[in-house]
């Protein structure tokens, strides 16, 4: 069958192969696979199903239909509060669906670990587009609850500039909202924007000393410019720590 690149992957090359997807599989594709067929033993439809390898040592993963934010400029639904709420909503079932787990080990629940709106298919199920997937796990690990929060607030809340201080404030509240009213247990606010600063900060240095050893994704990223948006993002954060924090207290 015929093979469709797919946009928007910096770090791997990713086709669509009829109602399946295939990519070559990451450095910890055996904790990623155990990781789907979790979800898949659950029924839980927030990420894609793994399907087994194909010919060329590929992963085989169901298509999820949809679209994927991976553009600047997308509709208001995908930015809408009911958006924001829901983001955290399927955040917060899949790390209640982990939590105690063997996979999350010493963690609170397994965490995705680079959550945006391009790594999110938003689907219109009659009251616009709302998220119902995310894709990409290659990085997903044990950690916290609220590293996950704080890289939503980061990539979907819009922290960096150009944004409204208070505007931004009030997104990240909706976001905290959202999470602790998908499930029991409150998220630990007070960590929330630390935890922003925290992501920050380990993405342009991660960028940086990935480039300067050559790797070919660093590379692109950082001539992209990257390095700098997220440099400006955590000075940006920095500077309205305050109102931000206001607002989750």
């Amino acid at each position: 069958m015929s093979e469709t690149p797919l946009p928007g992957g910096f770090v791997n090359a990713v086709v669509r192969v009829g109602d399946t997807v295939r990519r070559v599989p990451g450095p910890r594709a055996a904790f990623v696979h155990h990781l789907l067929r979790l979800f898949e033993r659950h029924g839980w439809a927030g990420a894609p199903r793994l399907l087994g390898l194909d010919e060329q040592g590929r992963e085989i993963l169901c298509f999820v239909a949809g679209h994927v934010a991976w553009e600047e400029g997308q509709p208001d639904d995908v930015t809408s509060d009911e958006s924001l709420a829901r983001v955290a909503g399927l955040v917060r079932e899949f790390h209640d669906l982990t939590a105690g787990t063997a996979l999350a080990g010493d963690g609170e629940v397994v965490c995705h670990n680079d959550l945006s709106p391009k790594n999110t298919v938003y689907r219109d199920g009659g009251a616009g587009l709302r998220p119902v997937a995310f894709i990409d796990w290659d990085i997903a690990g044990p950690g916290r609850r609220v590293h996950d929060v704080a890289h939503v607030c980061w990539q979907y809340a819009g922290l960096a500039p150009g944004a409204d201080p208070e505007e931004a404030a009030r997104r990240v509240r909706v976001i905290c909202d959202g999470y602790e009213a998908a499930g029991r247990g409150a998220v630990v606010r007070r960590e929330v924007v630390p935890g922003v600063l925290w992501w920050q900060d380990r993405c342009r240095r991660g960028i940086e000393a990935d480039a300067r050893a050559g790797l070919p994704h660093a590379v692109r990223l950082r001539a992209a410019g990257v390095v700098e948006q997220v440099r400006a993002a955590h000075d940006w954060v920095a500077r309205h720590r305050g109102v931000l924090e206001r607002g989750l207290s």
